[in-house]
């Protein structure tokens, strides 16, 4: 039963990236197994977006009835993130603001090529989820220490 626990982890942080060690913890996965199911579904997440980045946008061009609005503040968001930071920006921002099907299409979408967008998110994701998996799975201990009610204890 090893495999549905590691595939749910591995999906959960495929849609939202904290959503993995939240699901490793409630599985009972050491942290050390959370963190690398965590990565590794994000990163799927960014190899799918990025091989089918293209086909998707283009799909999506032909279903929409009306012409999107070209700037909404959504859009000057993402480009004043790319303006100051560039790839890096959005990596870094990928698993605390964006998901990774997100960032990894705001990066596609941004022309950056393939290999940059998979150095820059498995750096992301590798930092981002021992400092993510690691909080989760302290929290209730921080609690205790610091005078909780016990909510979070098992």
């Amino acid at each position: 039963m090893e495999v549905a626990k590691y595939l749910s982890v591995l999906v959960a942080s495929m849609l939202k990236f904290v959503g993995g060690p939240v699901t490793g913890v409630a599985v009972g996965l050491t942290w050390v197994e959370t963190w690398l199911f965590t990565v590794a579904g994000m990163m799927v997440s960014v190899v799918l977006v990025t091989y089918t980045g293209a086909g998707l946008q283009l799909l999506l061009a032909r279903l929409r009835r009306t012409k999107p609005k070209r700037f909404t503040p959504r859009t000057r968001l993402a480009v004043k993130v790319w303006k100051r930071a560039g790839m890096l920006g959005i990596a870094f921002l990928t698993p605390l603001l964006l998901t990774p099907i997100g960032g990894t299409i705001l990066a596609v979408s941004f022309k950056v090529s393939r290999s940059l967008i998979f150095g820059y998110m498995l750096i992301s994701a590798l930092v981002w989820g021992i400092i993510f998996t690691l909080a989760i799975y302290e929290l209730p201990e921080l609690f205790s220490r610091f005078g909780g009610n016990g909510i979070l204890r098992k």
